[in-house]
């Protein structure tokens, strides 16, 4: 434990965003795999309102520097592609 009265600061403040990080990216992984058991269910509609969630939170987590921006792209893309693949496969 460090005896500078900064560095007592940084490990406190440090503790605190790991925490914080760490329940926003569990936040995240659900509602990627929400959306993805969503897409699974073939359920069109349930689909699309699980893959908007999924699609705010990649958002806000590359907002607050959480995931690389082209992982969400990615991430976002695959999803959005299952979803086309359904509806098409619907109609």
């Amino acid at each position: 434990m460090p005896n500078i009265k900064s560095a007592i600061k940084r490990v406190k403040t440090n503790e605190k965003r790991r925490a914080l990080n760490a329940s926003q990216k569990s936040a995240l992984r659900t509602a990627v795999k929400a959306a993805d058991s969503a897409l699974a269910t073939n359920e069109v509609e349930a689909a699309k309102t699980a893959l908007a969630a999924a699609t705010k939170k990649l958002d806000k987590a590359v907002t607050k520097g959480l995931i690389h921006k082209n992982a969400a792209a990615r991430k976002k893309s695959r999803l959005a592609k299952k979803l086309n693949a359904l509806t098409s496969q619907q109609a």
